[in-house]
């Protein structure tokens, strides 16, 4: 381990010890909370100093739970704001227009969104079909992955193609290798695959707690499912 790597745990260790404050902090008058805090900035901003590359990173979004896309999108709003470009496949979906296509309607040509499914399995109930669509979404995907004008690329239910056996993760890890240095792809969907997850620099696992589906039979609702 190099003495940048120990530095940068060190520090880490620090920002811990120190902790982050509030209410629960247990000073005995507010200015020694004060001068703990300005020790937690002093050592926030070393950490931060001290990482200071960028590159196009993998970012994984899974699990039961519900917000997987959401929390992509909200990602597509952020680069979008930044007035950068955004590419969005959908796999497995598109029997419908969603909320956020929508809306996001007003950032024109900034914005690219291909809804390349037909609606889920129990619906199409057509193997070959399916499979046919998502090569097809695949192909889009590989063009955008590729382009350096595309700041981010968002692979919307692929996790969910590849569990389902329409893609290969070799395929998918190899046309991710394909982009410029500086862009990012997203990919979303339950049951993401552990090579997928060994190769991401970023993964989120959404924790199913309560559904109201399940638990209430609420059917999906504009605004909160679409």
């Amino acid at each position: 381990m190099s003495s940048n790597s120990i530095d940068l745990n060190d520090l880490d260790q620090s920002a811990n010890e120190l902790g982050i404050g509030g209410t629960i902090a247990k000073e005995p008058d507010e200015e020694s909370y004060k001068k703990r805090m300005q020790q937690r900035q002093q050592v926030q901003q070393l950490r931060v100093n001290q990482r200071d590359q960028k590159k196009g990173l993998i970012v994984v979004f899974t699990g039961q739970g519900k917000g997987k896309t959401t929390a992509a999108l909200g990602m597509a709003l952020r680069t979008l704001g930044h007035n950068k470009n955004v590419a969005i496949v959908q796999f497995i979906k598109g029997g419908w227009e969603p909320g956020e296509a929508k809306a996001l309607k007003v950032f024109g040509d900034a914005l690219k969104w291909h809804a390349a499914g037909e609606g889920f399995t129990w619906k199409t109930q057509d193997r070959q079909r399916d499979k046919q669509l998502v090569s097809k979404a695949w192909e889009i995907s590989l063009d955008y992955l590729r382009d350096s004008e595309q700041k981010l690329v968002i692979l919307d239910e692929i996790n969910v193609a590849i569990k389902l056996g329409y893609l290969n993760i070799e395929d998918v890890i190899k046309g991710l290798s394909k982009r410029p240095p500086l862009t990012h792809a997203v990919l979303t969907g339950r049951g993401a695959p552990e090579r997928l997850i060994k190769h991401a620099d970023l993964v989120t696992e959404m924790t199913l707690i309560h559904h109201p589906f399940k638990e209430q039979g609420v059917k999906a609702q504009a605004g909160v499912e679409f």
